[in-house]
Parts: C-alpha cells; structure tokens; sequence
C-alpha cells in the first residue's frame, strides 16, 4: 500500500486520470443535446468520446512505462531480490484504477444532470459503462508494455495519434462484426432514444480488451525476448474467442432496439397519448399538446382518436402498417430533458392529414396538403422555416399557393371545406396525386 500511494502521488496515474475527466466531462457538456435523452443516450454518447478518452490513457501508459529508461536505473532495480512483475505490481493498480475511475466520473458527471429527468434506467447501461472502464485500463496497460518496449520520448505522442485512428477507423471498418470487437467506440452512434447495445458485443470487447491488458502486463514484466515475443499470445486468444462469441446479423450490430424501452407509456383517459417509455417523463407536457392536435384532425370523419410517439427503427425495420386510428407524433428531448419544440407538435400531427407515413413512391401536392392542414388548424399557412425544426429553407412560391387554396377554402360553406379536406386525406391513402382537389 506504501509503494501504491508513492505511485499514486508520483506516477502519470493522477495526471492522466484528472486529463480524461477534463477531456470526457467537456466533451459532453459542449453538447448536452446529444444525451439529455436518458441513461442509454449518456453511455452511447460517452462511449463515443473513447475516441478521445482510449488515446489518453493509451498514451499516459507509454509515458509512464519509459520511466526506468528515462532515469536510467534499469540495471539498478535488476539487481534487487523482489521480481520485476512485483515491482510493477503498483504501478499497474495505479494507472488502472485512476484511469478506470476516471471513465465512472465521467459517467456520473452526465448523470447528476439527467438523473432526475431520465425515466428508464437500461440494465445494459451498467455492463456497456464497465466495459468502458476496463477498456481505459487496458489501454493504460498496453502502453504501459510498449513504453517499456520502445522507450523513446516521441513513442506517447505516436500512440495517442495512433490510438485515435485505432478506435475510429476500427469503429466503421467492416465486416461490423470486426469493429464490434476491435473498436471501444463501436455502436456509439445514436440514431433512435430506444437503442442499445447488444450484451454479446459487449461481452466480445471485454474479452478482446483483457486480452490487449494482459498482453501489456506481459510486455511491462517480460524479461527477455521470448518473453516479449509470448506477449502477444493474449490478444491474439481474445481475439479469437470474441470472434466467437460475437453476432453477425445486422440487427444486432447496427443500432439494435431495447424493446422494453420502446414500450409504450399512456395516458389513462381518453384521447389517449402515448410515448415510448424511455421518454415517459414528457408524457405530461405532450398530452394537451397532441390532443390539440387529434381535435384539429377531428374535423375529418373516420379521424384517428389516438396519438402515438413514433416508434420506428428505421435502421433496420420496414415501414409499419397504418393504423387508422393513430397519429404518430415525432418525440425530441431537449438538452435538459424536457420536451423540446413543443410549438411544433400540433403543425407536425396536422400536416399529415392523419395519413401516417405515407407512401414515398406516390405523387404528392405540398401546397395542397398545406392548404388543407391548415384549414383544419383554423389559421393562415405560414412557412415550414420557423415551424419545423431542421427546416432551414423552402420554394416562397409554395406557401404563396397554399395561401391562396386555403382562402378559397374560407369562402366555402364549412361542410363543404371539410369534404375537399377530407378528399384530400383520401387520396393520399389511395396514393392519388390530390392537386385540384381543394379548388374544384
């Protein structure tokens, strides 16, 4: 304990682990957005600034494995009765366990702002932020191997470029079965708030990064070239059980589904809403939101009576069948974990004419179907720019037209609007072009 303490004040362990806080704990408050969402939504985020985080620890082990170099007592210490893989011992805790607490600060430091937003807690979560440690420790270990190996001054500099391009282009390589083991960061991308990790490919990295671990270990304590040379029998070994253990269907490689976080959570009275339950915390501030909208698209008959947050694994799932009784809503979270554009919902469910996801392939009229949507808002159309988020731009003639279909509409007795409104909707579902319908 006395030489682990010594290790602790006087090692780069410290350092490096103050540096990986810094790093991770700014990397992810310069962008809050990206994982205000929940629990799964911080570890993916986090597990992508691996990118960032693996260099480091990888690089803080070479400098620290140069040491014995650098003050030049290596004949010393070989002299001494106590073994090198005792003496190593300390130093190996230290640069582990700085580095691997440092990955679950970085992970609480996320959590205190989410926590009392994040409505679902993924057990997942605890085995990916694990692993996520344990990778940072391996990568300490393995530099600290090749620092002793190479102990130049430019060999920590090299690796952390090196270690960069490691995670990033093992991450997207493919086969993605490949990247899935090689890659600390591989999965990370977020592309819907109910996606997750699959426990095999996490498994699979724990492995093949043991293997990277005790292949350093042996590296730091070998004490001759066949030593060094049986090195790196480890890494090759996990390798080859992960290549095992790890799935090679694309459903469970590329941003699969939690399915008990894509579970719906819904209100108790009618009209119902629903959201997915990894977003159940907004659930309230949508309800009035999205029965303002079942009530515009009310005007139509056969009208759907429920709303739904899209639940859509585009990835990797065909369109779903139209439910002619569900509007679906589209669910985004703000950087605080609340519900976020919450002007745009009423618009975004009317716009469609409760006609779901449409056909892509059918032939559609933009200021038509503007028109109609808002006559049944009962207001003027006005530019998606401003009402849509992401919507950056759009033909001025378009909503020039609409203005004009809509106050034609006005002119109209209100039975008679709503029948070419509801023409409209209809034609749309037979995937007809519906242009001329407001002005017959």
């Amino acid at each position: 304990m006395s030489a682990l303490r010594i290790e602790l004040r006087r090692s780069a362990a410290a350092g490096a682990a103050l540096l990986a806080v810094a790093v991770g704990v700014a990397a992810l408050y310069l962008a809050p957005g990206r994982w205000s969402e929940g629990w799964m939504s911080l570890t993916l985020t986090i597990k992508e600034y691996l990118l960032l985080l693996w260099p480091i620890a990888l690089a803080a082990g070479a400098w620290q494995g140069r040491r014995e170099h650098r003050a030049k007592v290596g004949e010393l210490f070989t002299s001494t009765p106590r073994s090198r893989a005792r003496r190593m011992l300390p130093v190996l805790v230290a640069m582990g366990a700085t580095l691997g607490l440092a990955f679950l600060l970085v992970v609480g430091a996320g959590g205190m702002r989410i926590a009392s937003t994040a409505a679902y807690f993924p057990p997942d979560v605890v085995a990916i932020t694990l692993v996520g440690a344990f990778s940072l420790v391996a990568a300490a270990w393995l530099g600290l191997g090749i620092g002793r190996l190479l102990p130049a001054l430019v060999t920590a500099p090299v690796l952390a470029v090196a270690g960069v391009l490691l995670v990033f282009f093992t991450a997207v390589m493919r086969p993605d079965w490949m990247g899935a083991i090689l890659s600390p960061a591989y999965g990370s991308s977020p592309f819907y708030p109910f996606q997750t990790i699959d426990p095999r490919v996490t498994a699979a990295l724990a492995i093949f990064m043991g293997g990277l671990a005790l292949t350093g270990v042996l590296l730091l304590v070998a004490q001759g070239p066949r030593t060094a040379t049986a090195a790196a029998l480890p890494v090759l070994l996990g390798f080859g059980v992960a290549t095992a253990l790890v799935p090679r269907d694309e459903a469970s490689l590329v941003a699969p589904i939690d399915p008990v976080a894509r579970e719906l959570v819904c209100t108790d009275d009618a009209p119902k809403v629903c959201v997915t339950r990894v977003n159940a915390n907004v659930l309230d501030a949508l309800t009035p939101l999205a029965r303002q909208g079942l009530a515009a698209l009310a005007k139509m008959p056969n009208a759907p009576t429920q709303a739904h947050e899209d639940t859509r694994a585009y990835l990797s799932e065909d369109l779903p069948a139209r439910d002619p009784a569900v509007v679906t809503i589209t669910v985004r979270i703000d950087e605080h974990g609340g519900l976020a554009h919450p002007a745009a919902v009423v618009p975004e469910m009317v716009f469609g004419l409760g006609t779901g996801y449409g056909n892509l392939d059918c032939e559609r009229d933009g200021a038509v179907e503007r028109a109609a949507a808002y006559h049944l808002l009962g207001r003027e159309p006005v530019s998606d720019v401003g009402v849509i988020p992401g919507m950056i731009e759009e033909d001025p003639q378009l909503n020039a037209e609409a203005v004009a279909l809509w106050r034609d509409l006005q002119k109209l007795p209100a039975p008679e609007a709503i029948a070419r409104v509801t023409a409209v909707r209809d034609a749309i579902l037979a995937c007809q072009n519906p242009t001329g319908l407001l002005s017959r």
